[in-house]
């Protein structure tokens, strides 16, 4: 679900409304054109060509990460590549078993069912979900008390493909009944260098090498943050410059945005400089950090620090959150070695 708050951020990897119509454009339709996760890639690959040669509906897959990865692209990937449907929803939307019933039982032999969220599935809609894994049987009761009676219903082979940013808070019986399971990573700079110019040239956009640089650069590692980035730079070509994005245009739209050249916008900023200036670099407790910020404590664990963490800005300790040396530079700020410092002023102090 996407935060009100974190929806109006342009480097937000959630989806956001203005995205459809541009994801459905840009999206790979085949593995071969899907950029970067060699490793999923290839496993994959022989899993789908394992199950055509034998006929049979490829096995259960959950694929977990940061949003804005590719797991919605990866389940039409595969409905392309076993050359069968797809039907799409997500685990807010099935309220009841006969929500989900209704869904399975639509299926054709080999279709593929792609469940977003998966984490947050009704547990009465889960419990359904583990037959119908298992054996492509439906059971479930309808009805209380005396009128309760038991539903019994065989339906065809299918492949559940589940997408979810937690992966932990789906229950350990469902997680056992995927045959695969698949993390995705944040790209490196020469994946998103690769995304960034197919993306310009499906827009049959005029970019310069630097260009594509600049937007890559401050992507964090998300297709998806990528291409929007590469639509705002490419807004700005056609009314400020001569419709190319050169580097000096992609700098100039992108600063304008207020994203810097890691891909932090005010938001980080505002979270490291915190940290810094008001709480001495840390530690700081996650609920004071989040009152501080007046943000939600799960907004800030789950949307804000993980992009900080990974470029080595921020660090969970036991004691709370931590700005590193590197937060300092990137800021600007002098570092203090608070333990030298802290020897330091113990021997002037003559103890």
């Amino acid at each position: 679900m996407v935060d009100q708050k974190e929806a109006g951020r342009v480097i937000s990897g959630d989806a956001q409304p203005d995205d459809d119509a541009l994801d459905r454009s840009l999206r790979p339709r085949r593995m071969s054109d899907f950029v970067g996760q060699a490793q999923v890639k290839d496993i994959l690959g022989i899993g789908i060509q394992a199950a055509k040669l034998r006929g049979e509906s490829l096995d259960h897959v959950i694929i977990y990460g940061p949003p804005g990865l590719g797991k919605t692209t990866l389940a039409h990937i595969i409905a392309n590549e076993m050359g069968v449907n797809i039907k799409v929803t997500s685990g807010p939307a099935i309220e009841r078993a006969g929500d989900m019933a209704a869904i399975l039982t639509g299926l054709q032999p080999g279709d593929l069912l792609f469940i977003d969220e998966i984490h947050r599935l009704n547990r009465v809609v889960e419990e359904v979900m583990y037959s119908a894994m298992e054996d492509f049987f439906l059971s479930w009761m309808v009805g209380k008390g005396l009128a309760a009676r038991n539903i019994n219903l065989r339906i065809n082979p299918f492949t559940l493909v589940g997408a979810t940013t937690r992966f932990s808070l789906i229950s350990a019986p469902m997680r056992d009944r995927f045959g695969s399971v698949f993390r995705l990573d944040y790209y490196n700079q020469a994946d998103m260098e690769v995304v960034v110019r197919r993306s310009a040239q499906i827009l049959d956009l005029q970019t310069e090498p630097d260009g594509i640089l600049e937007i890559a650069s401050r992507a964090r590692g998300t297709p998806r943050i990528a291409n929007r980035l590469l639509k705002r730079a490419r807004d700005y070509a056609l009314v400020e410059a001569d419709n190319e994005v050169t580097g000096n245009v992609a700098r100039a739209a992108l600063d304008m945005l207020r994203v810097d050249r890691l891909g932090l916008d005010e938001s980080d900023h505002r979270l490291l400089s915190s940290i810094i200036d008001k709480f001495s670099g840390g530690p700081v407790g996650l609920d004071t950090l989040s009152a501080c910020l007046s943000e939600d404590a799960d907004t800030v664990m789950e949307v804000w620090e993980p992009y900080l963490l990974q470029l080595g800005f921020l660090e969970r300790t036991s004691r709370g959150r931590v700005a590193t040396p590197l937060a300092y530079n990137h800021l600007g700020r002098p570092w203090v070695d608070k333990a030298q410092s802290s020897t330091d002023q113990t021997r002037f102090s003559g103890f």
